[in-house]
C-alpha cells in the first residue's frame, strides 16, 4: 500500500458493494436548484453508465465502497442505479438514452422532493432527511414506463402485483 496515494477528484458517496459492480445507469438528480413561476422539483444532473470507484479498507472493518461524483451535495443531490430501459415501438425495442431515463425518473419522484429555498448558511449542517422523501407508493413491484403526454402527468406509474404473481416467488 502506497503512502502517495492520490486523492480521487470529486465527492465519495458511499454505496452497496451490490451496486458497484453492476452497468446500471446512474442517474444523479438535483433538487431545489430551479427558480421561476415555471419550474419543476427536480432536475437531472447527470446520467452516465461509467462510474470511478473507490475502496477503502479499514482494519477489522469490511471493505467499503465508494463512488466519486464530481460537485456531488447531499443538501441538493439524490443519486440513484437504474438498469437499461427500453420502449415498444410497434414490437421493436428501442433502448432509451441515459437523458431519457433521468427525465422519467425525475418526473415519478418529483412529488417526494422536498420544497425548500436553495440557499443555506455557512454554519449549516449537512441535513439529516435526503432531498428526496420515500414513500410507500415509491415502492415498485413492477413498472409500467409511458410517454408522457403533458409535463403534468407522470410517466413511471406503479403497477400492484397480484397475490398470485406473490405467491409464485
Amino acid at each position: 500500500m502506497s503512502i502517495f496515494k492520490k486523492k480521487p477528484r470529486g465527492s465519495l458517496v458511499p454505496i452497496n458493494a451490490d451496486n458497484a459492480r453492476t452497468r446500471d445507469w446512474l442517474v444523479l438528480l438535483e433538487a431545489s436548484t430551479i427558480v421561476g413561476p415555471q419550474r419543476g422539483k427536480l432536475r437531472v444532473a447527470l446520467t452516465t453508465q461509467e462510474r470511478k470507484l473507490v475502496k477503502k479498507r479499514r482494519l477489522f472493518r469490511k471493505t467499503e465502497q465508494f463512488l466519486v461524483v464530481d460537485g456531488y451535495d447531499p443538501r441538493i443531490h439524490a443519486l440513484y442505479f437504474c438498469p437499461q430501459l427500453y420502449k415498444n415501438d410497434d414490437g421493436a425495442l428501442i433502448p432509451l438514452s441515459g437523458d431519457e431515463i433521468g427525465q422519467l425518473m425525475a418526473q415519478a419522484l418529483e412529488a417526494g422532493a422536498i420544497e425548500k429555498r436553495p440557499w443555506y448558511e455557512p454554519s449549516d449542517s449537512v441535513p439529516e432527511e435526503p432531498v428526496i422523501k420515500h414513500t410507500g407508493e415509491m415502492e415498485f413491484d413492477s413498472l409500467v414506463v409511458d410517454t408522457p403526454v403533458s409535463p403534468k402527468v407522470p410517466a413511471l406509474r406503479p403497477v400492484p402485483a397480484s397475490d398470485t404473481d406473490r405467491a409464485k416467488k
